[in-house]
């Protein structure tokens, strides 16, 4: 049974979909790689930092998770994920902190796609930052694709693990 949250979700999931595809970067998908376990991971790692406000003074970031996790072979964030990135949103709204947010991949796939993939997914954080009012120059976007694994091995537990992006301050 579909409650009113869940259709909400979708609702959402739909619309950031939908403003990832319509993204100005050039992406070509190509070699989906195999069926997924489904067993995505959707907890992050601790980290913390500073942001400097717009006065020039630094104000010490409480500890937020730092790691956005993704299913297989999608870029869509997951609703878990939307209220850290509301947390993060809101210490960076009206601030000149610069934000590199990394995009990665599991290991299925083909490098080129997973380069795409891994785009995919920070452009999606991106956005959705920037729809709640954080500066888009403020956000770079880069993407290491497979090339750096949070951790090794050919198992749903590494791959839920290495396919996120990343927060940097």
């Amino acid at each position: 049974m579909i409650t009113k949250a869940m259709k909400q979700g979708l609702t959402l999931a739909f619309v950031m979909a939908f403003l990832v595809g319509c993204s100005s970067t050039d992406t070509k998908d190509s070699d989906a790689a195999g069926a997924d376990a489904n067993g995505g991971v959707t907890t992050g790692t601790s980290g913390s930092g500073s942001l400097g406000s717009a006065d020039g003074s630094e104000e010490s970031m409480e500890a937020l998770e730092t790691v956005i996790y993704f299913d297989f072979d999608q870029a869509v964030l997951l609703p878990e994920s939307r209220s850290l990135l509301l947390a993060h949103a809101e210490k960076l709204r009206g601030t000149d902190t610069a934000v590199r947010l990394e995009g990665h991949a599991d290991e299925r796939g083909s490098r080129e796609y997973n380069m795409a993939l891994g785009e995919r997914r920070a452009n999606a954080v991106r956005d959705f930052m920037v729809l709640q009012g954080v500066s888009r120059g403020n956000l770079e976007v880069i993407s290491y694709g497979e090339e750096r694994p949070l951790s090794m091995g050919s198992g749903e537990s590494a791959w839920g693990k290495n396919r996120r992006v990343e927060i940097d301050y």
